[in-house]
């Protein structure tokens, strides 16, 4: 029995808590996370055995088709969220904090935490950001409220950044992302998502936290990963980044199938005698 290399029995629960991904981390067992939007996508990937449901602002992007994620509202992430928690059996659903939300003082980054809570029934919240955003975090965790943390590329950023390249390259950058990594862990954090930074400093911030981290595009070395859905899935196939792996190709699945059904309709092949009353 000493070569049973099956899971931990810490990963079969029925629900996933913030902490059950601690004693994922502790137990060695890696976090799959991805992102999801809307209740059929939510189900399905719940029903896989998706540990973490990252309601992502990226949905200005992939659902509302933005350039930036900046646009997205709190509004539109509560919706969003929502959608998603009445999908879910299993999974643990974090909600990012969009731009403009939490930003401007700890106050009104209780406030909108407060909202994806209540209206949304989320389970916890992410922000993005280090040292200039743990007092904020503290003050939401002393609220109840388990955030998760973000660091590395923060697309919040984007245009103070001027460039989506790999971040914390250079050792300045590096020794302050490892000391916001430990801010933020002390300001409660449950979590951190590490994205695109170098796998080495990945692998070293994740060893020197009690936490457990999550990368994207950070190399194998942190405790699970995430993905947006639709760079997985190959429904969004004009982004291509080097840590995207494609585990299906559906933009041309669903093209193909839609010009069938077009095809059908034009030819009044469909609908036949019998999908007719």
């Amino acid at each position: 029995m000493g070569n049973d290399h099956s899971p931990p029995e810490v990963a079969d629960v029925s629900r996933v808590t913030t902490k059950t991904v601690q004693e994922m981390k502790e137990a060695g067992v890696p976090i799959a996370a991805l992102t999801a939007y809307d209740y059929t996508s939510a189900y399905l990937f719940d029903q896989a055995g998706v540990d973490v449901l990252l309601v992502g602002d990226s949905a200005s992007n992939v659902m509302a088709g933005n350039e930036t994620t900046l646009p997205i509202t709190l509004d539109h992430m509560v919706y969003h969220a929502q959608c998603v928690v009445r999908a879910i059996d299993r999974s643990l659903v974090v909600v990012d904090l969009p731009f403009g939300s939490y930003q401007g003082d700890s106050r009104e980054a209780l406030q909108s935490a407060i909202r994806v809570m209540k209206e949304a029934r989320a389970h916890a919240v992410k922000m993005e950001g280090g040292t200039e955003v743990a007092d904020t975090v503290e003050r939401i965790v002393d609220a109840g409220i388990p955030v998760m943390g973000h660091l590395g590329l923060t697309p919040q950023s984007i245009y103070n950044f001027g460039t989506y390249q790999v971040r914390a390259q250079d050792e300045e950058e590096a020794k302050q992302l490892r000391a916001d990594a430990k801010r933020l862990e002390a300001a409660g954090c449950f979590a951190l998502v590490l994205e695109k930074i170098p796998a080495e400093l990945a692998g070293e911030v994740t060893a020197a936290l009690s936490i457990p981290t999550i990368g994207i595009g950070a190399g194998d070395e942190t405790d699970g990963q995430v993905l947006v859905s639709h760079d997985a899935l190959g429904l969004s196939t004009d982004f291509n980044p080097r840590f995207v792996r494609r585990y299906a190709h559906l933009e041309e699945t669903i093209t193909e199938a839609v010009g069938e059904y077009v095809s059908d309709v034009r030819s009044r092949s469909f609908p036949s005698e019998g999908e007719s009353y």
